[in-house]
C-alpha cells in the first residue's frame, strides 16, 4: 500500500488485482450491467491511482475505494439518465442462495431493485452485501448517518411496494386475469 501511495505502478497493479474483483462485484450489483460495471470499475481504479497519494490513513483504503466506486457509478448513471431495462442474469452468489429463493421471487427482487435510485442501491449493497454499518456507509458515501438510514428505509419501502404491485392481479376489461 505504501509503495503504491508513493507512485510504484507494480505495487498498485498488485493492489488493483486484489481490489478489482470486489469493486467489480459491487459495481455490478449497483448498475445491474456486467459490461458497464467493468467500465466503471476501470474508471474507479484510475481515480484511485490518481488520488492514492492524497489518502492520509491507509486503514481507510477499502471504504475510500468504495466511495470512489459508488461516486463513479452515480456519475455513470447520471450520464445515462435511466438504468437499462435489459435483464442481466447474475451469477449464483453466496448473498442470494439459489435453493432458498424460487426463481419467480428472485425475478421480483431483481425488478424491484432495478427501480431503486443509484443512491438507494449503493447503500443497500454496502449495508446488506458488504455488511458495513450505517456509520461506515455514511463515511464511505460522505453523507450524514440519518441520510443513510433514510435511503435504506425508502429503498426497502420501494422494493416492498414494487413486489406487492407485482403480486396484484392484473385487471383486463374490468376482470381479474
Amino acid at each position: 500500500m505504501e509503495l503504491a501511495r508513493q507512485g510504484d505502478r507494480v505495487a498498485f497493479g498488485e493492489l488493483a488485482v486484489t481490489l478489482g474483483d470486489r469493486l467489480h462485484s459491487v459495481a455490478h450489483r449497483i448498475l445491474r450491467d456486467r459490461e458497464l460495471a467493468g467500465d466503471v470499475t476501470q474508471q474507479a481504479l484510475v481515480k484511485i491511482w490518481q488520488e492514492l497519494p492524497r489518502l492520509r490513513d491507509a486503514d481507510l483504503f477499502a471504504g475510500w475505494s468504495y466511495r470512489i466506486l459508488v461516486n463513479t457509478c452515480r456519475d455513470e448513471m447520471r450520464k445515462r439518465r435511466r438504468p437499462s431495462a435489459d435483464l442481466d442474469l447474475l451469477e449464483t452468489d453466496a448473498w442470494m442462495p439459489d435453493a432458498s429463493i424460487p426463481v419467480a421471487d428472485r425475478d421480483q427482487l431483481e425488478r424491484a431493485f432495478r427501480r431503486l435510485t443509484v443512491d438507494q442501491r449503493s447503500v443497500v449493497i454496502l449495508h446488506y452485501y458488504l455488511d458495513y454499518s450505517l456509520a461506515e456507509i455514511a463515511s464511505i458515501v460522505d453523507i450524514p448517518v440519518g441520510t443513510v438510514r433514510s435511503r435504506l428505509h425508502y429503498a426497502r419501502q420501494a422494493m416492498r411496494s414494487a413486489i406487492e404491485a407485482d403480486r396484484r392481479p392484473v385487471l383486463t376489461g374490468g376482470r381479474s386475469a
